[in-house]
């Protein structure tokens, strides 16, 4: 008999993550039995929740803001993009260790693979977790690397030597004229469709492609940026769905298209009550 399947989502907020419904489709898919539950994670009770995931016997979780860095000391050993990173948001049960992984850096490697560009320039907005896989599988594949941070000093500890570092509000039009690829990796935007993470002057070239983060909502200002100036889009749950795959490979074995993740993450938007079903069991004890 196939063991029952358990994982889950630590991060702080976890509420409105479309991750329970996208893995319930797939296991669900698959024929497996199992459960993926919401993990509310505030950072001081870290520790805890560590704590608990390993007496819980998981198969294994992923881990999102503001976890992806702090996790790393709680962890019995990484993989290796996760070491280069310096971030995880995937662990895996192996024996009685938990092992980080990084597949934000592997998805957003296969999103880049996907597009019709050459390695050129390209901006990365932000310094946290997400921003360092971006930056890893842009520098993997030859990219020029501007990163644009509100705090200068932080991007500058996690890039030295892959990137070039900006403040945010230093940014010009010059710089993103000489890219051909810009990149969100913020939280900007995220529940507030009005907000957009470039400085108030900066105008898009048509030639750019933009690839969002944020997908929440899904159609974000820096999109409708993008769109209105004529710029090829990417929106946010490309690389969700795309981390979200290589997550379950990980810990099934089992390999599903992209598609059906978006499928999900975009169906569970539509149901408010969506996330908190899916927190529930699935397959024999589906309700």
């Amino acid at each position: 008999m196939t063991p029952e399947v358990r994982l889950g989502i630590m991060g702080y907020p976890v509420a409105h993550s479309r991750s329970p419904a996208m893995h319930q489709a797939a296991l669900q898919h698959c024929g497996l039995s199992g459960s993926y539950q919401l993990l509310p994670t505030p950072p001081e009770q870290l520790t805890e929740t560590m704590q608990h995931i390993r007496s819980a016997q998981l198969t294994g979780f992923n881990v999102t803001i503001p976890h992806k860095e702090t996790v790393l000391a709680h962890l019995d050993a990484l993989e290796t993009s996760a070491q280069r990173v310096g971030a995880v948001n995937c662990v895996v049960r192996e024996g009685r260790g938990l092992i980080g992984h990084n597949t934000d850096a592997g998805g957003m490697a296969r999103i880049l693979d996907g597009l019709p560009l050459s390695a050129g320039r390209a901006i990365v907005i932000g310094a946290g977790g997400a921003a360092r896989a971006s930056v890893d599988a842009l520098a993997c594949r030859g990219w020029r690397i501007l990163v644009a941070n509100r705090t200068a000093e932080r991007a500058r500890a996690a890039f030295a030597g892959c990137a070039e570092v900006l403040p945010l509000a230093d940014m010009t039009n010059r710089e993103v004229e000489d890219a051909s690829l810009l990149l969100n990796a913020t939280a900007a935007g995220m529940g507030r469709p009005h907000e957009s993470p470039l400085p108030a002057a900066i105008r898009l070239p048509p030639h750019l492609t933009v690839i969002e983060l944020v997908y929440t909502p899904l159609e974000t200002r820096l999109l409708r940026q993008a769109r209105t100036a004529g710029c090829t889009t990417v929106d946010g749950l490309a690389l969700l769905a795309a981390q979200a795959a290589d997550s379950f490979e990980l810990w099934t074995g089992r390999r599903l298209p992209d598609e059906v993740f978006r499928r999900a993450a975009e169906s569970a938007a539509e149901a408010p009550e969506g996330a908190e079903r899916a927190a529930g069991r699935v397959g024999a004890a589906t309700t």
